[in-house]
This record gives structure tokens, C-alpha cells and sequence, in this order.
């Protein structure tokens, strides 16, 4: 599976999924400071399960009606 971990999740949870043979982009490890929006565009583009502790996807996601893959 492919997931993208948001910076707020940290580098431990990647480090995790990718011992278990899973491609994942880390945003802490690769893109720190990005902003939420392009982090979704990213996940969505790249058809990758986000994994993130920010609740601002949320809201980019249901009252924005941004498009993502989980």
C-alpha cells in the first residue's frame, strides 16, 4: 500500500510501515513546513492513504470538500 504520514505524525510511524514493505512518504523525513492543502493535493495525485493527527484535514476535507484517498 502506498500512504503519505503527515509531519504532525512524526517519522516512528513510517519508519513502522515501510519495515512492513508499505511505500510511504514521510512529510516530516521529506517536505517539513508543507501546507496542508498541498500535502492533500499530494496524497490524492499520488493515490496515497493519508495518515495524519491534524484535525484541519478534516475540515479540508468535509466543510471544503477536498477530494482524498482515506
Amino acid at each position: 500500500m502506498q500512504f503519505l504520514v503527515d509531519e504532525c505524525t512524526g517519522p516512528a510511524v513510517a519508519w513502522w510501515l515501510r519495515q512492513r514493505n508499505h511505500d510511504v512518504f514521510s512529510v516530516y523525513e521529506q517536505s517539513r513546513g508543507a501546507d496542508d492543502g498541498n500535502i492533500l493535493q499530494r496524497a490524492v495525485a499520488e493515490s496515497r492513504i493519508l495518515i495524519t493527527n491534524d484535525k484541519d484535514f478534516g475540515e479540508l476535507i468535509y466543510r471544503g470538500k477536498k477530494p482524498h484517498r482515506g
